[in-house]
């Protein structure tokens, strides 16, 4: 996926770029105001997909569109909405405001995933075909999990759990006697093993089990706040994309 970043403000061109690096997009080009970008696209193959902020030092962006025709995707960033339905009429597949959450900007970037996904060659084995025929309802799903303490193996059963999370690179599982204990996976791995109807992913960075929900809480921006049984770490927000499906999980 070649991707760009149009930003007059380069702080904030090089934490989108950052944000989106822990996303697995690598922005091969950033471009700071209209002129620049004109000329960018007159003279190199349009890219996949262009993160584009409204406002520029020398003008509206929309600007680069009366010059150029470009084909791309574009997810606008902006601190301004009063653009929205102007940019709805362009080649638009999100509109984030600025200063831009990660959990919404990665909706963003999902969003755009499933309207064009990456192609990749695929080679199935029989595990893998088998893996495909499976009843969901028949599914098996991890009912235990292993930590090192030292020089022993710590075994979790997936009922202790209040949930898992990342941190500094690393996924933690918090157990409902108040410990945290460090796994040898990642969240996207244990997307896979975990029973659905009890765990459920309300932001990047965090599962949580059903069974240990001790409060929800309204919070700002039409988002929610968990607090589980014991763990008292960072705070646990379900983002304003998820709670709709955060809420059906709960029924």
């Amino acid at each position: 996926m070649r991707t760009i970043v149009i930003e007059d403000e380069k702080p904030a061109a090089r934490r989108l770029s950052r944000l989106l690096s822990e996303l697995d997009v690598e922005v091969s080009e950033m471009l700071h105001s209209v002129e620049e970008a004109v000329e960018w696209f007159l003279n190199n193959p349009h890219p996949d997909l262009i993160f584009l902020d409204i406002q520029l030092s020398d003008g509206l962006s929309f600007e680069i569109f009366d010059a150029v025709e470009v084909k791309s995707a574009i997810i606008f960033t902006t601190a301004y909405d009063e653009y929205a339905l102007q940019a709805f009429k362009l080649n638009s597949i999100d509109y984030l405001l600025k200063p831009i959450d990660d959990e919404e900007l990665e909706v963003a970037v999902k969003k755009y995933r499933s309207f064009k996904p990456e192609v990749r060659p695929m080679t199935l084995n029989f595990d893998d075909i088998k893996s495909l025929l499976v009843n969901p309802l028949e599914r098996e799903y991890k009912k235990r999990f292993t930590a090192r303490v030292g020089q022993h193996l710590k075994i979790i059963n997936a009922d202790e759990v209040e949930g898992f999370y990342s941190e500094n690179k690393g996924t933690y599982a918090a157990t409902s006697d108040g410990r945290n204990y460090l796994l040898d996976t990642t969240l996207e791995n244990l997307e896979n093993e975990l029973e659905p109807k009890t765990f459920f992913r309300v932001s990047r960075k965090f599962y949580i089990n059903i069974n240990h929900i001790k409060d929800i809480v309204s919070y700002t921006n039409s988002r929610l706040k968990i607090k589980l049984n014991h763990y008292n770490g960072e705070e646990i927000i379900v983002s304003r994309e998820r709670v709709r499906d955060f809420k059906l999980w709960l029924e």
